[in-house]
């Protein structure tokens, strides 16, 4: 079995609050590590005007 089944098979025995925190986890995890790039910072700065202009509302997709 691999690591990846093995850790989907304990995700499954875990109740809804606790795969909340683990999904928290693993947001702020990836989110760490995420590469600061000039065309991610430019797409960070197109949002935020789009948000503070109202064209398009701020969402949080999983």
């Amino acid at each position: 079995m691999s690591k990846v089944a093995q850790v989907e098979a304990e995700l499954e025995k875990l109740s809804q609050a606790e795969l909340r925190q683990v999904r928290d986890w693993l947001d702020d995890m990836i989110e760490d590590n995420l590469e600061f790039t000039p065309e991610f910072e430019s797409a960070l700065q197109q949002s935020e005007r789009e948000m503070s202009q109202r064209q398009r509302p701020r969402t949080r997709q999983p």
